[in-house]
């Protein structure tokens, strides 16, 4: 059975990055009838962002991910869990990683470090102002005889070896190659003396992330590794642990960086990129997942509109490109204009209630129905429904069309006045035919008419066609704004 995860740490919100990172592999797990799991990483605890796991379950069940293992919330929004593999918190799977870690330990696949941290960064330092990359120089490969069959243990959250403070590391060959073949980009290959000999548990007894993630892969049963680019050079250190502790190897398929207009990396500090800014926004998780669903994998034909069910049957991992995907919120915007555009009424009043909670639904119905198509995201309607609430004032001299004069739009906005005070059925293409009427029999353009009603209505140079705006103010509002624009032009 095929078994895929997402495993985030819980250091921040879900990013667009993220909710690629688990739309992927849920799309191929659900696509082939298999398992999806959530897992959190969340050995680093200097970097632990409280609220962060919240965060992420919500965002995950906001935009529509399922998933058959992990945690999440209950109605009580406390953290619950599921799955018989569990725990699927690393931070509550240590004795895990330290039973496995003295198993290599005793295998002479990895070996204690007595270092400290003013060693290691003089070694920086030196490596550095000798233009190499740092790297571990293997001080203390030479004691593994000595130690090997020393056992260490977690005391005051210290890992001690016969009483000293040590880290682990993977010993790693010092020749050789490690080859794997990626289900994106093909085969790769990388030396062995590229590969630092990574610290597999730190000073406080805590995994780093190329153990834990092993080993929980391994136990959890994932068959399918889907994660971003920028681990592929960590993949033979931990293509190396799963040799040493004689597990079969998962399948990799590593995803192309998101990189913003400019090609630079998509990153959490440039701007508006947590999954959950957007949701707040009004963009729609409908929008969300089929946009983030089109940064990298590309459909065989030229389609771009997917809901999940069509995404789950059409995706496939062959078609990911290797090359870097841009974000652009241009299109993101298409996207939710679209889907927002396309929303049953009653359910896009729901959704807009939220940015509108005081305006009577009969009126926010009406304002939707003019201004869904020029929303590109729902929190929008606030300022677009500004001036059917309250007509703001506004300067006499943007009544007058660029073509026209102050003549002409008191002409024009007389004569409508006139036409409207009689018009029996106040609907938009009786309105309409009535400004046309107006045009028509007093030798006028349509710029002469259409422009000083519609800014009477609207007090702004870009709105919708008058008709519609007089649809949703109705007659006696919409005659008094017009007369309040006459009022101007003749002062």
């Amino acid at each position: 059975m095929i078994k895929t995860r997402f495993a985030p740490s819980p250091t921040g919100y879900l990013h667009i990055g993220g909710l690629r990172g688990a739309l992927y592999p849920y799309l191929f797990a659900k696509q082939h009838k298999g398992k999806f799991v959530l897992r959190l990483e969340d050995t680093d605890q200097s970097r632990y962002v409280k609220g962060a796991v919240e965060n992420i379950i919500q965002t995950l069940q906001k935009i529509g991910l399922e998933w058959d293992e992990g945690p999440y919330l209950d109605k009580t929004l406390n953290i619950k869990q599921k799955g018989r593999f569990g725990p699927y918190f690393q931070s509550q799977r240590l004795p895990i990683y330290q039973q496995y870690a003295q198993k290599l330990i005793d295998s002479g696949q990895a070996y204690y470090c007595f270092c400290s941290t003013d060693r290691l960064e003089k070694l920086r330092q030196l490596q550095q102002g000798q233009n190499q990359p740092s790297k571990y120089d293997g001080c203390c490969r030479r004691l593994t005889e000595k130690y090997k069959s020393a056992k260490f243990k977690i005391q005051n959250s210290k890992l001690l070896v016969n009483d000293r403070p040590a880290v682990i590391r993977l010993k790693i060959p010092q020749s050789g190659e490690v080859r794997f073949n990626d289900l994106i980009r093909g085969e790769v290959k990388i030396q062995m003396e590229d590969i630092d000999d990574q610290v597999l548990i730190k000073s406080d007894g805590f995994p780093t992330y190329h153990l834990a993630v092993v080993i929980d892969d391994h136990l959890m049963g994932i068959t399918h590794v889907i994660r971003g680019e920028e681990w592929i050079s960590s993949t033979p250190k931990h293509i190396l642990l799963y040799q040493f502790l004689n597990w079969d190897l998962p399948k990799f398929a590593h995803l192309p960086l998101l990189l913003n207009k400019d090609r630079s990396k998509l990153s959490k500090r440039q701007g508006d990129v947590a999954a959950e800014d957007y949701l707040k926004k009004g963009y729609l998780p409908e929008a969300l997942l089929n946009y983030v669903a089109l940064l990298g994998w590309h459909p065989s034909d030229d389609r771009e509109l997917f809901r999940l069910k069509e995404l789950i049957k059409n995706f496939d991992l062959s078609r990911v490109q290797k090359a870097g995907a841009i974000f652009d919120s241009d299109k993101l915007n298409w996207f939710n204009c679209f889907y927002i555009k396309n929303k049953p009424d009653k359910e896009l009043l729901r959704l807009a209630k939220k940015f509108l909670p005081d305006v009577p639904d009969k009126l926010l119905d009406k304002i939707l129905k003019v201004e869904k198509s020029r929303l590109s995201y729902l929190a929008e309607i606030c300022d677009r429904a500004g001036y059917f609430l309250n007509l703001a004032d506004y300067e006499p001299e943007i009544l007058i069309f660029k073509k026209s004069d102050g003549g002409t739009a008191r002409l024009a906005l007389e004569k409508v006045m006139d036409r409207l005070n009689g018009l029996k059925k106040w609907q938009p293409e009786k309105i309409k035919q009535a400004l046309a009427a107006v045009v028509q029999e007093n030798r006028l353009t349509n710029g002469d008419v259409f422009w000083p009603v519609r800014v009477a209505l609207s007090g702004l140079k870009q709105s919708p066609p008058p008709e519609e705006i007089m649809a949703v103010l109705e007659k006696d509002e919409s005659l008094t704004r017009i007369q309040s624009a006459l009022d101007k032009l003749k002062k």
